[in-house]
């Protein structure tokens, strides 16, 4: 299994815990933004927004975000098909954070794939006994 694979679909947990400093070092003014679906209240993904990215996906309706690897505007789904249908944007307490509630246009919101399809969510895996187990991302346990 290649390092990325490993990464995607291994059980060794590997976080990145530098992956904030990293984005700091940019210089891009970015905010986080957590990706929810409306209907099954699950949370999809984390993208980082600018104000360009918030203004399209405001005008658009779509969730947009700035790719902080490639430093550039990301429509999510604009190549992959898998849209995310923008229902509502909400701002946390202190303005530092985005919430887009989202409707999934496609199969799922994830780069990865399962069986060739994109999985419905990155949150695809728990922490159980010290590694990795790949769960139901539409599950959340009680």
């Amino acid at each position: 299994m290649d390092i990325e694979n490993a990464l995607e679909e291994g059980t060794e947990i590997r976080l990145d815990f530098e992956k904030l400093s990293r984005v700091a070092q940019t210089g891009h003014s970015v905010v986080p933004a957590a990706v929810q679906d409306v209907d099954s209240k699950a949370v999809l993904l984390i993208g980082y927004v600018n104000k360009p990215a918030l203004e399209h996906a405001l005008e658009h309706r779509v969730a947009t975000f700035w790719s902080t690897s490639r430093n550039e505007l990301w429509i999510k789904g604009a190549t992959s098909g898998d849209m995310l249908d923008l229902i509502d944007v909400r701002v946390n307490c202190e303005q530092n954070s985005l919430l887009y509630i989202v409707c999934l246009r496609g199969e799922g919101s994830c780069h990865t794939k399962v069986d060739d399809r994109s999985r419905y969510g990155c949150y695809y895996r728990s922490i159980v006994n010290g590694s990795l187990r790949f769960t139901d991302p539409k599950t959340i346990p009680e």
